[in-house]
């Protein structure tokens, strides 16, 4: 009974989109010639009959273009951006081959170029705000119980407790959850239960969601599916296995998961170096006066450098010489070794706990920002001989190095610096990077005008 109405539906989808992209041929033609277009090269406007006679090549090609693209499979879950694409797609290759009949077929009869612009774009757009409402009215009638479809989940830890939790909350997605799958201790019945449940219940969609240690139970479930006639739909535990920004993606019809990824790659890079480049140049050059003040103070009461340069390991792990206002006397690590500083540090100089106060001893790093061993906004450097040590103690801390360190950081703004929870530390760093936006960057810079000049010891 499903089966014959989603045959109903896509037959009554068929004749919408095929009604809208013929009103959208006529509107073209309409646009074109009576509202808006180009001076037309002779006084009289084309006849209506010669465009009358594309409609049935047009009603022919859109609809083997959108039956190539798949337009007409259920999407009860999907989003309508991706129904979007597809109908710009198949409406793009339904333009060029109605270009190639017209050359070949109509060659009699001179055709707009303008009007055929403005129904690629028309029929694209009608046919989008039909699907989106279409898809809305059916959701709307879910909600009140039309066409549910019944599902169970084969599963167990969050792969399962996400799907479940989807689909409650998602009522209008119209998909009863009948029965969970998976470890008895907190399901309906155990992995070796799903044949009988599909014989004992009237099942119309299966979900399998494995946790990845779970993995090697599919092809068995799929056996005792069998040859059912349920939609089997596979929800890959890629959080389990991704360590940062896991996602899908398809590539010559081979789909790729990716499990750790960097969010600042093509655009996203280029996008942020400028914002380095732009805001770390002014901040530069608003500062030069201060800094020359600082440089000054420290050559006067201190002996040694007025810098600090320091080796700190940055994007991909490689080492660059960081820069500091010194605020140590020089020998201060010669009985010790490397040690990180300490609130009441009495190696410090009288300068030097002013600068540490209010943070200003970093100022000098806007130099590795401009040179691009360093970004504005990142995870703070570490020294080599410390990160050796936190890599082995600390899961993911090596992750934070797949992005460049920064002045000021997340963590830093959210209180967690100097000598603090490192597993505290790694936990922001991490959610700052999988969530990257040049908005976060803003964000950041903002509160730590407030807040990082007063954080620091």
């Amino acid at each position: 009974m499903l089966k014959a109405h989603s045959r109903l539906f896509e037959h009554l989808m068929l004749a919408a989109d095929l009604a809208v992209v013929a009103t959208s041929w006529f509107a073209a033609y309409g646009l074109r010639f009576y509202v808006v277009g180009p001076p037309l090269r002779t006084p009289e406007i084309p006849p209506l009959r010669d465009y009358v006679l594309q409609v049935v090549p047009i009603l022919i090609v859109w609809a083997g273009a959108f039956h190539w693209f798949d337009l007409y499979r259920p999407r009860r879950i999907g989003s309508h951006v991706s129904e979007w694409v597809d109908i710009a797609k198949a409406s793009t290759l339904g333009v060029l081959v109605l270009v190639a009949v017209m050359q070949f077929a109509f060659h009699d009869y001179e055709y707009s170029r303008v009007t055929i612009v403005y129904f690629w774009g028309l029929s694209i757009v009608a046919a989008s705000l039909l699907r989106a409402g279409f898809r809305e009215a059916l959701r709307a009638a879910r909600r009140r119980g039309y066409k549910v479809r019944r599902a169970i989940v084969v599963g167990g830890g969050r792969p399962a407790a996400d799907v479940v939790a989807m689909l409650k909350r998602r009522v209008d997605l119209g998909i009863q959850v009948v029965g969970v799958l998976g470890d008895k201790r907190e399901a309906d019945g155990g992995y070796e239960d799903v044949r009988a449940t599909l014989d004992r219940h009237p099942v119309d969609v299966v979900f399998v969601a494995l946790p990845h240690t779970e993995q090697g139970r599919l092809p068995a479930i799929l056996d005792d599916i069998g040859d059912d006639p349920v939609t089997i739909h596979f929800v890959p535990d890629v959080y389990g296995l991704a360590s940062l920004r896991g996602g899908i993606e398809e590539f010559e019809a081979i789909p790729f998961i990716h499990l750790r990824e960097s969010p600042l790659y093509g655009w996203n890079r280029v996008l942020k170096r400028g914002f380095d480049l732009l805001i770390g140049g002014a901040c530069l050059v608003v500062a030069t006066p201060a800094m020359l003040a600082i440089a000054a103070a420290i050559r006067l009461t201190s002996p040694g450098p007025v810098l600090l340069r320091q080796e700190r390991m940055g994007l991909d792990g490689r080492r660059f010489e960081l820069l500091k206002f010194r605020t140590m006397r020089v020998d201060a690590e010669a009985a010790t070794g490397p040690v990180w500083a300490r609130p009441d540090d009495d190696r410090r100089t009288a300068v030097g706990t002013v600068l540490r106060r209010f943070n200003l001893d970093e100022l000098p790093q806007l130099l590795n920002v401009l040179r691009g061993e360093m970004s504005l906004v990142g995870p703070r450097p570490e020294r080599p001989v410390f990160v050796e040590d936190f890599r082995r103690r600390i899961p993911g801390y090596m992750l934070r190095h797949t992005v460049k360190a920064g002045m000021t950081g997340w963590a830093q703004v959210n209180g967690w610096r100097g000598d603090t929870s490192l597993e505290k530390r790694i936990e922001y760093d991490l959610y700052y990077i999988e969530r990257w936006s040049l908005a976060l960057d803003v964000k950041i810079l903002v509160q730590t005008l407030y807040r990082g000049f007063t954080n620091a010891y």
